[in-house]
């Protein structure tokens, strides 16, 4: 695998010329059309291919060098980035010359957001080079980057930490609304390519090497965004550890490592987000494991999981992601490893989620939140998460008299669904969903359901409730402490709101 040069020919004239290009999002999209522009996002390359096969033009030239890895000429690469021609590509490191071929070293593609629009280089994929990838692979866009990229709150931040950068992809992100941003890794080599990548869009970002907070001991920050190396890897011999997803712990310790030296790395209303596996042991529930990671920390914790597996099914997953499957030379003894791994722990499934944690402002009992949510949710997250982060702090801060007094109105996004038996009078469920956020589906009781339907801001929630409990003939105590709890549970998650 070649070593990153340093890419100081001029990055903003290589940006120019590939938007000329029309090596952009719309560019590659109107070139190869939705289908197998689908397919490549599923590293699925033979569709783009028959889509480029028989194209001239320098969009398609480029795609089939830097996003399918496969040889073009090199008077069509000449052709294609007038002012980049295939030496001055050469000289940056970008591309190795076989006689009349060009070869890409790296893979070279747009990327962005709804806002942005930026290029990403990164190693050649398992599909590109059609081989098991190498431990130092420095990973591209992959599913996890771009997870962590959509649930992270964009609040403007003085100072902004990517712990485990990679090829700086969150970096990007952090441009828009970080003064200041930090990128750090443990492999040299992936902050060699996040340099090229700053260059590459025109940013200007603090690279350190070191394993977890060493490079910033001391210092604090606004926003902490990780996307560790969570994946949990026996640690035997023969089994390969990868820069870019082994952390090199026994099991999820990485993770805990991670969560346990927050507190002295945020500023007070500063906030973490990362993702994470966790191992659940046999006979254990995962919300009380994962729960526990964050006792006596002081901070603000909500994990959503989004997924689990078995030990086989993990296995199976991450033998696959560094380009070893069934069938393969070592396969059998690299599964063999992992099971013989979690069964010698005793850990029954593996969990992945999104942990978002906050360092309260005010000497306050943290809140802690721990649920599971495995179907379709908002894009990007980061707005709803910022928003349940205020939620969330505000319920804590005011407490039972604030909610009371609080004058609630109903987002936008809420419907509410009866159910009953055909001919019933009455309905024998009531669920309040949300449309956009957690996609929540809350079932409710008839008094929350009246409730939620005057929350028009007139009333105060004591108020309102002391109205139905008259008009339900029970006594408004009782009312109020069978309510508040899922009230509380409709502000947390965005249902209701508290306005200013």
């Amino acid at each position: 695998m070649p070593n990153p040069a340093p890419l100081a020919d001029d990055p903003a004239a290589l940006r120019r010329a590939l938007t000329a290009a029309r090596f952009t999002l719309d560019g590659i999209g109107d070139c190869l059309g939705p289908m197998a522009s689908r397919a490549l996002h599923r590293e699925q390359r033979l569709p783009a291919d028959l889509a480029t096969r028989d194209d001239s033009s320098p969009v398609a030239t480029l795609v089939r060098l830097f996003a399918l890895g496969l040889p073009v000429g090199v008077r069509q690469l000449d052709r294609a980035l007038p002012g980049w021609d295939t030496a001055r590509l050469r000289a940056a490191g970008l591309v190795r010359v076989d006689g009349s071929h060009v070869h890409a070293a790296y893979d070279l593609r747009p990327y962005g957001d709804d806002d942005h629009q930026w290029w990403v280089v990164s190693d050649l994929s398992e599909v590109m080079t059609g081989e098991p990838l190498p431990v130092d692979h420095v990973l591209g866009i992959g599913g996890a980057s771009t997870t962590l990229a959509s649930w992270t709150p964009r609040r403007p931040a003085a100072r902004a930490l990517d712990l485990g950068t990679g090829c700086g992809v969150q970096s990007l992100h952090l441009a828009g609304h970080a003064e200041q941003i930090v990128a750090t890794d443990t492999s040299a080599r992936a902050l060699e390519i996040a340099a090229w990548n700053a260059a590459l869009n025109g940013y200007e970002w603090d690279l350190r090497r070191g394993d977890l907070f060493k490079p910033v001991a001391g210092e604090r920050f606004d926003l902490i965004v990780s996307n560790p190396p969570f994946v949990i890897t026996p640690r035997a011999e023969g089994v390969p550890t990868y820069e870019y997803r082994d952390g090199g712990r026994v099991g999820d310790g990485i993770v805990r490592s991670l969560i346990h030296e927050l507190p002295r790395h945020l500023n007070p209303g500063g906030v973490a987000q990362l993702l994470a596996n966790w191992e659940v042991p046999e006979g254990k529930d995962w919300r009380d494991v994962v729960g526990e990671w964050f006792d006596r920390t002081g901070l603000d914790a909500w994990v959503v999981q989004r997924d689990t597996q078995d030990p086989a099914e993990y296995a199976e997953l991450w033998s696959g992601d560094g380009g070893l499957r069934a069938g393969a030379t070592g396969f059998e003894q690299l599964y063999g490893a992992w099971l013989h791994d979690f069964e010698a722990r005793g850990i029954a499934e593996v969990g992945f989620g999104v942990i978002t944690v906050q360092l309260p402002e005010t000497r306050r009992r943290p809140w802690k939140e721990i649920v599971e949510v495995t179907g379709p949710v908002q894009s990007p997250m980061g707005p709803a998460i910022d928003a349940g982060l205020r939620a969330r702090t505000w319920l804590a801060e005011a407490g039972e008299q604030g909610l009371l007094d609080a004058h609630l109105t109903v987002a936008a996004d809420v419907t509410e669904e009866r159910h009953g038996r055909p001919g019933a009078e009455d309905p024998s469920v009531i669920v309040i969903r949300q449309g956009g956020g957690l996609g929540r589906a809350v079932r409710v009781d008839t008094a929350v359901a009246a409730f939620v339907s005057v929350c028009d801001g007139e009333l105060s929630t004591g108020r309102a409730l002391g109205a139905i409990a008259s008009l339900l003939d029970v006594p408004t105590d009782e009312l109020v402490r069978g309510s508040l709890p899922a009230i509380r549970e409709l502000v947390a998650d965005g249902l209701l709101l508290a306005g200013d």
